[in-house]
């Protein structure tokens, strides 16, 4: 598919819902960035089959698509970036931060958080139907690991050397360069087929901490506010905004933290720590993926939320 979406366009198309205080960065000579590449739950925004108003929106022409969550790292000094999740849009992602990195080359590295759809499904366009790569470092955990060696069509990929994968062990430090180093940690959440971990991602003059997936905060063995404590900026689990979004649905089956309990939570930090955190990861139900009131106010209260194209200078 010839086209595909540059990370400029990325933030043009978003740029309807970004706010004020988060401005793209366009000195992309040196240093090193983090780049916003989705913002949806794994199904991106619209999800297949949704015929909601916020769906119409975009069936009707009147809203642009967003992509499934991810992230691109980037180290202009070297000329080499990461991926943080192969998600479905993984076409539109790898160009957006290959034009951003100004190199047509293949990504250093692919750091998975676990074994939902919208964060691995990617990896099909590395096998030799598509793309035909060489060695792409997966970085993953053992079950993670496991899953993609003993399951078709992943196993294939592992076979013909289309990806590396890479393991890692929690809490341990995965060293990219003189500069950058990510390390992984476990989270609650849904392990059907695989562990779950968040990312701390560290430059040298910046942190961010990365937790598009976990159950709720509440039953993690660390404490959230002490992690934001940690870091420049928190990119978190937003995928639902509250208890009655699902109709229908019982929500205690996909637990996650509604971004009213975080709100709850985060209510008597400083203003100097609301702003650290970015919300992201959206629900297609979530008021939060467009221009809303519910968006307003949780702007308005110190928070920010996550768009795409957002870049964040990290060095």
């Amino acid at each position: 598919m010839k086209n595909l979406i540059p990370l400029f366009v990325l933030f043009l198309l978003s740029c309807g819902n970004n706010s004020s205080n988060d401005k793209p960065v366009t000195d992309q000579s040196s240093g090193i960035e983090l780049v916003v590449l989705g913002i949806a739950q794994d199904a991106g925004f619209p999800q297949s089959g949704c015929q909601k108003e916020n769906c119409r929106l975009y069936w009707d022409g009147k809203e642009e698509r967003r992509h499934a969550t991810s992230l691109g790292l980037i180290d202009h000094t070297s000329g080499k970036y990461w991926l943080f999740e192969a998600t479905p849009d993984l076409k539109d992602q790898l160009h957006a931060v290959q034009e951003s990195a100004g190199t047509a080359e293949n990504p250093s590295g692919i750091f998975l958080t676990h074994a939902h759809i919208g964060h691995y499904t990617g990896l099909m366009h590395l096998g030799h139907e598509v793309m035909g790569a060489s060695g792409i470092p997966v970085y993953t955990m053992p079950r993670m690991k496991s899953y993609l060696q003993a399951n078709g069509p992943w196993k294939q990929l592992v076979d013909f050397e289309n990806i590396a994968i890479h393991q890692m062990t929690a809490d341990s430090v995965v060293q990219l360069s003189e500069n950058i180093k990510v390390i992984p940690f476990l989270v609650p959440h849904r392990d059907e087929y695989s562990e779950t971990v968040g990312y701390r991602i560290e430059a040298e003059n910046k942190s961010v901490l990365f937790i598009p997936d976990i159950n709720k905060w509440d039953i993690w063995e660390k404490s959230i506010v002490e992690e934001i404590s940690k870091v420049d900026h928190a990119f978190l689990d937003a995928t639902f905004y509250d208890s009655d979004e699902l109709p229908g649905r019982d929500m205690n089956e996909i637990p996650h933290p509604f971004v009213e309990e975080s709100i709850q939570l985060f209510k008597n930090l400083p203003d100097s720590e609301k702003a650290k955190v970015h919300f992201i990861h959206f629900n297609h139900t979530n008021p939060l993926i467009l221009d809303s009131p519910e968006r307003k106010r949780v702007e308005e209260l110190g928070f920010k939320v996550a768009f795409e194209g957002m870049t964040l200078k990290l060095k």
